[in-house]
């Protein structure tokens, strides 16, 4: 049995089977539960004692981490429990209701309720997490309003989260690129660009942003709804929003009192004052770390996480004053609100959580496992004509990401290897077309994969049903995807990104054509 478990693709089994599972069952937990156990009897070579060791050990390293709290996903996890809170709370106010009434004074149709929840996500660019959180939050009251499914709206805001931070150089994603350009560029004698430069200059390399950034809004101007998503929509327009089959908090959500009178600022107040605060401990945390206030410095060396939890407790204490003034005279409330309300909040994330526990466990056994630096092993092993290389490593990036549900671990293995192969092949005209290939088909991977944690977090943020996000998303990031892969086989033939970018719009505007002249958006759709 050995023997067979230490076969040489064997990395690849348990991760493959993860997203087969899912695609199958639509049963999240317990695809991410068969992957867990998978991929522990994979690493322990089938011996029982060390796989339940690892079991057990994966789970207590998402909280414990070189003897102490592992801060990063202990404060996520804290992060969504006061946002679930918030939630309830801004409900039980009556902030959220009157924000709802104000927003439609503004937004009078199904575009526009779209079209705000997109240029919300692009303008929210600092970091994907939390913009995957916040705008799917403020954006819900107005897309269900004009009955956009969960599903599209979780489209939405997963489409610039990920993507668009990973475009913004004043990001935490843009100074941990740089950070991990900057060695290259020094290995290739590049020494006259600086990161920062080198960012700018893979900007408009990063085909697959482009078309999918690009496809949202042609999904929301022309209504291009296809395959599952269709389905969702035709539920949302026909019999109002569902909540994507998640009836349970639908439940919770109306047992939950709400204040008559209250003001739009019950709402607004806490969540801008949570993301002020969010940037601000971002820069504070970012300048104490890397001892220089300069804004690249500071974003390289951010602790997104401790900015969020600080932003969270801020905009929760805002949210229980306006809480407290607003219902203390209403005899509708009591004290046993208060506990409702808490419990109500932590049940909403609950299930997110959960999932989001279960993708940590099984992202740090198949990074145990060597998934990813298969992959890297395999492209710098094959024989590959050096113009396809940016295609093949934006290919090897999509599965990647994919498959191990992390664009970061993606960035880490493949940014390197495909650096040292075209430095090593004397092509530094494509050194970083092929590093804006690996951004770009990671990013694809990690906004696919059921496994990702921004992903999962754009469907908690959006009310949505996760694997009906994922599986909804699906189309439209396989079409981009496409687009971009040509456009990548352009440039790298070429060495033109003009011709690369051409060769984008050519696929957008084939896209654009189908959608204008063929197709046939659902039924009963307003403007």
């Amino acid at each position: 049995m050995e023997a067979f478990l230490n076969w040489e693709y064997m990395p690849l089994i348990p991760p493959l089977l993860t997203l087969l599972l899912v695609i199958i069952t639509r049963k999240v937990g317990i695809s991410l539960g068969a992957g867990i156990i998978t991929s522990a009897f994979v690493i322990a070579n089938g011996r029982f004692g060390e796989f339940f060791t690892l079991i057990i050990d994966s789970f207590l390293a998402i909280f414990i981490e070189d003897g102490g709290l592992n801060t990063w996903n202990a404060y996520i996890l804290i992060f969504l429990t006061l946002l679930g809170i918030m939630t309830a709370f801004m409900n039980m106010s009556g902030g959220a209701r009157a924000f709802t009434n104000w927003a439609l004074t503004k937004v009078k149709s199904r575009r526009g309720a779209g079209l705000v929840t997109g240029l919300l996500g692009i303008i929210v660019f600092i970091d994907d997490y939390f913009s995957a959180l916040i705008v799917g939050q403020v954006a819900k009251p107005i897309t269900d309003k004009y009955n956009i499914s969960r599903a599209k709206l979780a489209y939405l805001v997963d489409t610039t989260a990920s993507p668009v931070a990973v475009m913004a150089p004043v990001s935490s994603w843009g100074a941990g690129i740089m950070g991990l350009t900057a060695p290259l560029l020094i290995g290739a004698g590049m020494t006259h660009i600086s990161p920062f430069q080198s960012f700018m200059y893979m900007v408009p390399m990063n085909f697959y942003v482009i078309a999918a950034v690009v496809m949202m809004f042609i999904v929301i101007i022309f209504k291009f709804d296809i395959g599952p998503m269709r389905k969702q929509e035709d539920l949302a327009i026909n019999e109002g929003v569902l909540r994507d089959k998640v009836p349970e908090f639908a439940e919770q959500d109306e047992d939950l009192p709400v204040h008559e009178g209250s003001g739009a600022s019950a709402l607004i107040v806490p969540i801008v004052a949570l993301a002020l605060t969010v940037i601000v401990a971002m820069y504070i945390t970012g300048a104490m770390e890397g001892g220089d206030w300069s804004v690249f410095t500071v974003m390289e060396n951010t602790l997104i996480t401790h900015a969020l939890l600080i932003g969270g407790i801020v905009g929760l204490v805002l949210t229980l004053v306006y809480y407290f003034k607003h219902t203390k005279n209403d005899n509708d409330f009591s004290g046993r609100h208060i506990l409702l309300g808490i419990k109500t909040g932590f049940l909403a994330m609950f299930p997110a959580m959960l999932v989001l526990t279960f993708a940590w466990m099984i992202g740090g056994l198949i990074s145990e496992l060597g998934t990813g630096e298969l992959l890297g092993t395999m492209v710098e092993n094959s024989s590959l004509s050096v113009a396809l290389l940016p295609a093949v490593i934006f290919i090897v990036a999509c599965i990647m990401a994919m498959a191990t549900g992390t664009s970061w671990g993606s960035f880490g293995i493949l940014i390197p290897v495909a650096g040292e192969i075209i430095i090593s092949l004397g092509e530094t005209e494509l050194l970083l077309p092929t590093v804006a290939a690996v951004l770009a088909g990671a990013v694809f991977g990690d906004h696919c994969s059921p496994i990702s944690d921004s992903t999962i977090l754009s469907s908690t943020g959006s009310g949505s049903d996760h694997i009906v996000h994922v599986m909804t998303q699906l189309p439209y990031s396989v079409i981009s995807a496409l687009i971009a892969l040509a456009g990548f086989v352009i440039l790298g033939l070429t060495t033109s990104v003009m011709y690369g970018l051409l060769g984008v719009l050519g696929g957008l505007l084939i896209v654009f054509v189908i959608v204008k002249f063929i197709y046939r958006p659902v039924a009963k759709q307003n403007a």
